[in-house]
This record gives structure tokens, sequence and C-alpha cells, in this order.
């Protein structure tokens, strides 16, 4: 985050330094690029939006065409690097006292838009409209501020998958985020602003204010100042948080000297709000009084939601509006009064952008020409503040964040993102084996990798682009930039949602593209591949050799091998580093001798026994010798039984994956030596899908429509899942509803020994849903 200015103490009011200058590259990012803008301002803090486009470097892979001369070298394609452009959307979130400013740094800094018109929303519209005018030269158009809202919380529902969010004051993690469900509607949403209107949401254009009531934040605010002399919102719940509400409040106990067993009521059950002010004659606390205050508005708000929540028969209740926004003290006090008044059928969910949805619903107004709802988007973990608690026991800096900006970034993705078809549930799927934010030892360990892997990839990235003399300033900028992120997640876990291995690598790429290294293993890639290559012929004459039970296990030991081959891994990078002649025959010496720790492989050959499958979907992993020397064989193999093989590779680069673009190139060229492999392209039985990710893991929840319609069309009935990233670190316990052949090396010593095993352990996990199972003594074993 960027100090905007600075907070005068001494005035009644927050001021600006104007000599302050806001740096464009921190907050106003992309500005002069700006096409649209919406605004939507509440009585304290302003959400600006706009969408601009982003130009950045993209590595691009074309296939040298070897019958010519223009083949120089013996490498197989040429790596260039190209500038392509985007579009982003940017939020930025801050204190109305600093509007003046932005808007003037903003007026200096645009250089062009596509519009005359700004789309605004919020009660300070009005207010504000004439300063916004004439500042920026754009048209002020109102749009209705409860139609904002909805559109803006079914964007960042369907494009957000950590967006929900349960919050359990007293666990190891505080905030419980909530799988991302394909069908958000219907919900309840109850929005808290100076009183409280509920809102049943049906569909995207759909939706209905079932009830409300005039008691709300106001109200807290209002009776907060005239009990306790406190003027600002955020001072009256640190006020709250310290408070003792059985002070004042009369309990069940203080009537019946115990709890109300006849009727279920149990002793420290608020009896009346305020009951003990009327009859005892002392002073009460601003604290304690305060804390009462809070217990009776959000109280009647809980009960009130859920009453309309049954009634409507919702489960689903997002709650969201000043005064919710992301205080823990409110937080906590709706959630223990939905919990009271359901018996635990009804979760109170928070949402982690709660404060952006106006802003983000005014933008999609303003820009339905562009259709963004027919694209699937992503948060730009680099761009982005992330969820920050203003708890002052957790977190004493946060009470300075006056003055400071929140931003909001989201990339619009080149292709709609939807479920594997094959899921089990898409409701309870969930990507990650390990929540970081609950595994306190995981998490440190796992930061602790990160830090530790980075002067690695600074390297790498410098080395990636050697004709580029600035690359290694920008290399030390993204060293920077990622190591901040580091350190927010060391005290904030819950920043981007769920951490997880996942998240820490997808930040990690993201910082890499944010100072243009799109592809810092583009080399290294292009010179295994180079290598490989030359071998796949012998490899492929070697297993011919062999009966078809050893050759069996020879494919699988092949893909095991080819696995290893992950510049990802610490331990294995090291390895590739000091001896570059590491190859395929030593990385099969490093494998566990079976039994493996996790070991079907028996129940895998009986089912080979068996007719062959339909089609089977591949997610491949990395580049090199594992795509060429292990998977490639494997599938031939595949093809020969006559099963039909869809090979899912990333959209776009992530450590050393082999991306879609690569691999068309790679499988044209062993197609030239492999009539197995010709026959299958010719044939159309082989076929190369991108994946929609550019992750090292892989979300099945948020995957290429492309590809989920082809898993449909080829009625794809095995799945296998290769490596580290794709089947340890995401999908070890993903549930799908038909055969799955899940396969990885160990190659982290930490995570071995969590395991129960060692460095270079395997993990072949082949699984068959009950529905599917063909007899009993044909049943997968589940470790």
């Amino acid at each position: 985050m960027a100090e905007c200015g600075r907070v005068d103490s001494h005035t009644s009011g927050h001021t600006m330094d104007k000599s302050i200058t806001l740096p464009p590259d921190e907050i106003f990012r992309n500005l002069e690029n700006a096409k649209r803008f919406a605004i939507d301002i509440g009585g304290s803090l302003t959400k600006l939006a706009y969408y601009s486009t982003v130009q950045h470097k993209v590595a691009k892979v074309r296939s040298f065409d070897h019958t010519t001369k223009e083949a120089a070298s013996d490498k197989l394609y040429e790596i260039s690097v190209q500038e392509e452009v985007t579009a982003r959307l940017h939020f930025i979130k801050f204190e109305n006292a600093y509007i003046e400013t932005c808007l003037d740094f903003i007026k200096d800094h645009l250089v062009n838009t596509d519009t005359k018109v700004i789309k605004a929303t919020g009660g300070g519209a009005h207010k504000f409209k004439e300063l916004i005018e004439r500042k920026l030269g754009l048209k002020v158009d109102k749009e209705d501020e409860m139609t904002c809202l909805i559109k803006g919380c079914n964007f960042v529902l369907k494009n957000i998958p950590h967006e929900a969010f349960v919050y359990a004051k007293h666990a190891d993690s505080e905030f419980r985020f909530q799988t991302a469900n394909p069908d958000i509607f219907p919900y309840l949403l109850v929005n808290i602003g100076s009183g409280v209107s509920i809102v049943k949401v049906e569909s995207e254009d759909k939706f209905e204010r079932i009830g409300g009531s005039s008691i709300g934040g106001g109200t807290f605010w209002g009776l907060g100042a005239l009990l306790t002399k406190t003027k600002r919102f955020d001072e009256l719940l640190q006020l709250a948080s310290k408070g003792q509400h059985t002070s004042v409040d009369m309990l069940v106990k203080d009537i019946y000297g115990g709890s109300y067993a006849y009727l279920g009521l149990t002793g420290d059950l608020i009896a009346s709000s305020f009951g003990k002010s009327a009859t005892a004659d002392k002073e009460f606390s601003k604290e304690d009084m305060a804390k009462s205050l809070l217990h009776m508005i959000s109280n009647d708000i809980g009960q009130l939601a859920c009453l309309y929540a049954k009634l409507h028969n919702l489960s689903r209740v997002y709650f969201g509006g000043f005064f919710i926004r992301g205080h823990p003290v409110t937080m906590h006090t709706i959630t223990y009064s939905i919990n009271f008044f359901t018996k635990g059928e009804v979760q109170a969910l928070f949402l982690r952008h709660e404060g952006y949805l106006g802003a983000i619903g005014a933008f999609l107004k303003g820009a339905e020409e562009d259709n963004p709802n027919q694209y699937s988007w992503g948060e730009n973990y680099a761009g982005s503040s992330g969820l920050m608690s203003v708890s002052p026991d957790m977190n004493p800096m946060q009470r300075a964040r006056s003055g400071t900006f929140d931003m909001l970034e989201m990339d619009r993705l080149e292709r709609q993102l939807v479920n594997l078809p094959l899921l089990q549930d898409p409701s309870s799927y969930i990507p990650d084996t390990v929540d970081l934010t609950e595994d306190a030892l995981a998490r440190e360990y796992w930061l602790y990798c990160f830090e530790e892997a980075l002067d690695g990839v600074v390297k790498r990235a410098i080395a990636s682009q050697p004709e580029m003399p600035e690359a290694a300033a920008r290399a030390e900028k993204f060293r920077q930039k990622y190591r901040h992120k580091l350190q927010t997640l060391r005290q904030q876990p819950f920043a981007y949602g769920s951490l997880t291995v996942r998240s820490l690598l997808d930040t990690r790429e993201h910082c890499l593209n944010e100072f243009n290294f799109p592809d810092p293993y583009s080399k290294i890639k292009q010179r295994e591949n180079d290598v490989a290559l030359r071998y796949y012929q012998k490899a492929v004459r070697s297993l011919e050799e062999l009966s078809w039970e050893e050759r069996q296990f020879a494919l699988v030991r092949g893909v095991l091998a080819g696995n290893v081959f992950d510049w990802g891994a610490k331990a294995v990078s090291d390895v590739l580093e000091s001896d570059p002649e590491f190859g395929f025959e030593e990385a099969k010496r490093q494998l566990e001798v079976r039994p493996w720790l996790v070991d079907s492989y028996d129940q895998w050959l009986e089912r080979q026994k068996g007719p062959p499958h339909k089609c089977a979907l591949f997610f491949v992993d990395n580049s090199g010798v594992d795509i060429i020397l292990g998977v490639m064989p494997f599938v031939r193999e595949l093809l020969s039984r006559g099963t039909e093989v869809v090979l899912a590779s990333n959209s776009g680069p992530a450590l050393n994956d082999v991306t879609n673009s690569e691999l068309q190139i790679l499988t044209e060229r062993i197609a030239a030596m492999d009539p197995v492999i010709q026959a299958g392209l010719r044939e159309d039985r082989l076929t190369l899908v991108q994946s929609g990710s550019s992750s090292p893991c892989l979300d099945l929840s948020r995957l290429d429509k492309v590809l989920a319609m082809v898993v449909r069309e080829r009625q794809t009935d095995l799945v296998i899942i290769e490596g580290m990233g794709r089947a340890i670190h995401t999908n070890y316990y993903a549930m799908l509803s038909c055969e799955s052949l899940k396969m990885a090396v160990i190659k982290n010593s930490w995570l071995a020994d969590r395991l129960g095993g060692k460095l270079f352990s395997v993990v072949f996990k082949y699984e068959v849903p009950p529905d599917k199972q063909p007899s009993p003594d044909c049943a997968a074993l589940t470790p």
C-alpha cells in the first residue's frame, strides 16, 4: 500500500498535503490508458473504478521450418518476447477527505479516455457531482445504488474463488473461506448502511428488496456518539472491542439466578439490552456502552436476516455495507447472532471485496457494450492490497491506515473458465490439499521456502533476457515486491483468501509478469526439449522390446522419472544446475523402490488387462524429459490400446511447465518420428487443448470452456493428473465421477517427511468411484 497523504491531527478533519506526489506505478496504475470510469461515494469512503489496457511482454515460441535454410541451428523452435495488450480493471478505495487531490491527480495524468461519462453511485454521488464534473470534464451519470451493489456482488462471487468467508473469532484461523459454488443463485444480501436493506437475489438481473430496517449502522453511530461523545465510527468500534456488555446488559441469570431451562435460555443470554442502566445507580464506561450497543444492533439485524432467510428458504446469507467493512468485532457479533437464531443452520457469510461492490456494479453498468460478463476475470495479486485485519489486537499498524490506499486489480482472461464436468460435486470441490491459513507450522515453512528461493528466481529472470541491460533493475523490483507480499502474508495469511502453496506460486508468477518477465525458464525449457527429443526413439525402442507386463511398469516409472525434472523444486534444481548431464536413467535410479508411499499400481495393472478406456484426459506437467520421455510413451501406449487422448497443458508459462504452444511444436516433431503419434493426430484420436491455467498447480473449477466441451464430447472416462503441483499440492483429495490416476514424485524433503516418506517418494494413486466399481475384487486402493 502506498501513502497518499498525511493526517493532520490538529484539525477537525482530514487534510491532504498537496506537496506529496502520488506515485502512479503504485496507486493509479495504467491511468494513461484508462478507457472507462465509475465511482461509488459513501459517507466516508470513495471507491474509484476504471478499465484500462495494459501493455506487457509475453513469451512466444515459433517452430523453425527444418526443410529450409531458416534453421541455422539444431534448435526445435525460436523464442521471442513480444508486446501484448490486455484488459485490466482497477479499483481504488480511499477516504473522502482525499477526493479533491485524487481528482486533480487523475486530471493531470489522464491522457485519453473513450468516454465522456463517469458512472456514479452511492449516497455521496450527488454531493460531489459538481466537483467531479469540474475536475475531470466528465458528465456524472448516476446509477441506482442497489442495482450496482447486486451487479458487483454477482461479479466477485463468479470471478474470485475465495471471495466469501465465515468469521470465527476464536478459531486458529479467523477467516474461513468458502468453496466457490458454480451456481451462486439464489442468495440473500443484507446490506447494512445507515439503515438495513435485505435483498433476495435470484439471477443476474432478477432481485427484490424483501425487507429492511431503520435500525442499522447509522443507529449504531448516532446513538454511540450520544452515549460516548465519540464522533468517529472506527473509534466507536475500537471502544466496543474493549468493552464488557454484561456491565450494561441485563442477562437471563440476572433475572432468574441462572438459566431458564424450560424455555431453553442460557444464563448468559441477553434478556434486555441496556437493562442494567435503568436500575443501577452508577456511571458506565464508554467501552461497555459501545459494546452493549453493538450487540443490540447486531442481534436485531441478525434475527431479521434469519427470519427472511427461513421465510424464503435461503441458506446463503451475505452481509455487507458500511457497518461491516471487515471489522472483526462487527463480524463476530453478526456471526454469533446468526448462529444463535438459526441453531447453526445458516452461516453468516462476508465478502473479501465487500467495499468495492457498488463501484464494480457502476462500472459494469457503464461497460455493458464491452460485455465484461462474457469473460472470466482473475484477481491480480501483484496489484491488489488484499484483505487486511483492522483488529487493534492482531495488528496495531492497521490503526494507522487512514491515508493509505486500498486496491483491487482484476485481469481479463483470454478464455472463459468453467468447472471440469467430471468433478463429482463441484460445490464441495477444494483444489488445495493444505490450507496454510489454518496450519501455522506448514505456513511458516512454505513462506521461508519461497523467500529462500527468491535469489534463484531473480537470477533466472535476468538470465532469460540477456539482451536487455535493464533486466537486472526490473528483477530487483520484482524481488522487492514479492518479498513484500511474503511479509504481508506472514502477518495477514488471509489477505488473498486461503493461503496455499498454489497462491504463493501464483503470486510469484503475477509479480514476475508485473516486471515483464513472462517466462524466466524459456531458454531452459528450449534446451531440455531439444536434448530429450534426441533420445525419444531410443526410449520407445527399449520399451517395445519388453513384455506387455514389464512395459506397463516401465511406462509408469518413465512418467515418474520424467516428473523428477522440475525446476520448481529446490532439491532438483540444485542437482540440475550442478550436473547438467543428470539424465533420465539417473532419475529412475532416484525413485523410491516399491512398495511406494502411496501404491495402487497393482490395481491399475489389473484395470489395464480389461477393456480400454474410451478417452483419457491427461493434465501434463514439465517440459523436456517429463513430457517427451515420460508422458509421450505413456500416451502412445494408450493410443495403441484404442483409447483417445486429450493432452491438457498450460495456456501460459509457469516455472518449467510445458505450455500449449510449446506442446504443439513438440508433438508435431515427435509425430514425424513416431507413426503411432502421427496416426493419433491424423485420425483426431490425440488432441491438444490448453487448460486455461498459467499456474504450476491446477484448479479443476477454473478450466478453459473449450477443454470442458472436449471432455464431454469425447465421453472421457479416465483423468490422469501428473506432478507435485497438480496432484499433491492440489487435487490430492479431488473426487471425480470417473476413474482417475494421480502420479507424482515428492521432491521436497519437508513435505516428504510430513507425508511419512522421504525425498523422491512416489505417489501412485488410482481411484475408481463407487458407482463405477466393476466388482469387489477390482476395488481401488484409497490410502
